[in-house]
């Protein structure tokens, strides 16, 4: 499934891949690639509540923001939770991009081979084969109880309302 101008970047149409989901439907399983290369599925994390932030490429200024900002923010929530940032980066720069800015609390994983994510969450973005910035929130029963997509990518997501979503769901 294609959507044509479902979002920009600096105000020019994209189209986006995959499904339109809602709150309430079952969060569609994926499989990513993790910083050591090995596969990752949201199965993995069945029963526990997820955050899934989603950015274009780290090494752009407002992903980097989105990443930094969340990390430092995940202590507010107490109770089991994981974050998992999503990007089509290679593992490797995911790997530097922890490192070089202390990330603490969230997991990366790279859709770089397959889209696998981007096309089951509907935010691949076909012209460039990355993904549209979003924020999820999947609770224990696997089910999406919070979605935001920027509509223009080189925005920034409202970080109180995913913080508030995700502390709801645990």
């Amino acid at each position: 499934m294609e959507r044509l101008n479902a979002v920009t970047i600096k105000g020019n149409p994209l189209t986006l891949v995959g499904p339109v989901l809602k709150v309430g439907d079952k969060a569609p399983d994926f499989t990513a690639i993790g910083v050591d290369s090995k596969p990752v599925s949201i199965h993995d994390s069945k029963g526990k509540v997820r955050l899934l932030s989603v950015v274009t490429s780290l090494d752009t200024g407002i992903c980097n923001t989105q990443t930094c900002t969340l990390d430092n923010r995940l202590p507010e929530i107490s109770g089991e939770h994981i974050h998992y940032t999503i990007s089509a980066d290679l593992p490797a720069t995911e790997a530097r991009f922890a490192k070089e800015h202390g990330i603490k609390h969230i997991t990366f994983l790279s859709d770089h081979r397959e889209m696998s994510f981007g096309k089951a969450y509907g935010v691949m973005v076909k012209e460039l084969r990355l993904l549209a910035r979003s924020v999820w929130v999947v609770d224990k029963n696997d089910k999406i109880a919070y979605i935001e997509i920027m509509k223009e990518i080189a925005t920034e997501p409202n970080y109180d309302e995913a913080l508030k979503a995700l502390k709801k769901a645990v």
